[in-house]
């Protein structure tokens, strides 16, 4: 596996999804193809962490607890973490506003899955909770 970069924002937990203190958590996942590496990774990446820095968010950025990219042969992956997969409404406010801030097209999505489905999951691709 290439790099992984990490950004934790809640105190002693870091974006993993064995952490126990993430168990009820989920993430934003975006996926890259190879092609994308060289013209959006670093950019979607940079808006990624002034998202989470500058609390993007509004009144729901306590509820993200961390972003991640992994750099990989096969393409790149962007996620930012929740804390509680259940709390649609924030989970659904935080994917709206991160795609709106990487400027992705209204008729392209992503999704967010919860940890507890990516710990569990029996194939290569874990379901989608919700998608924007």
């Amino acid at each position: 596996p290439g790099p992984c970069f990490v950004l934790g924002l809640q105190d002693g937990i870091e974006p993993m999804w064995e952490d126990e203190r993430n168990k009820r958590g989920g993430r934003w996942l975006l996926t890259l193809n190879k092609q994308q590496r060289k013209y959006d990774l670093d950019r979607f990446w940079l808006e990624t962490l002034l998202c989470l820095i500058g609390e993007a968010f509004d009144d729901y950025s306590d509820a993200v607890c961390g972003a991640v990219v992994n750099v990989r042969t096969k393409g790149d992956k962007i996620a930012v973490w929740t804390s509680d997969y259940e709390n649609r409404e924030a989970v659904t406010h935080i994917g709206r506003v991160y795609k709106e801030r990487l400027g992705i097209p209204m008729n392209m999505t992503i999704g967010y899955q919860s940890h507890a489905d990516t710990a569990t999951k029996s194939g290569s691709t874990t379901k989608n909770k919700f998608v924007v």
